[in-house]
């Protein structure tokens, strides 16, 4: 199978709720999500001279035990876009991570459903 950059699917707010008050209620206390800014989503989007299809997110636990996540561009053959080196890129290639958790970075509104 190929991607083709539209993979994935939107789901209804009534289900974005259950899924993740499902995963808080079994994880209490845990980080809940991940901001990541669009200026790094947009680098990774623009990767590969154009053939990435969209993003792979992976799960990662820090040196600190920490959990995180882990975002790289990937190509319609499914291969993650890497950058040539073991430093944190070049060129336009990136890895991200060091988004913001939430907690303690959560939004605002009290009332908010996902949060």
């Amino acid at each position: 199978m190929a991607f083709n950059g539209k993979e994935g699917k939107p789901i209804t707010l009534g289900m974005a709720k259950r899924w993740t008050k499902n995963y808080r209620d079994k994880n209490p206390g845990a980080v809940k999500g991940f901001f990541f800014g669009r200026d790094y989503i947009k680098q990774l989007l623009l990767e590969g001279d154009g053939t990435c299809k969209g993003i792979r997110i992976y799960f990662a636990i820090d040196d600190d035990g920490n959990q995180r996540l882990v975002l790289t561009g990937a190509d319609e053959k499914q291969n993650n876009i890497l950058p040539k080196d073991e430093g944190k890129g070049g060129g336009d290639r990136v890895i991200i991570d060091d988004g913001s958790p939430c907690p303690p970075d959560c939004p605002e509104d009290p009332n908010d459903p996902l949060g």
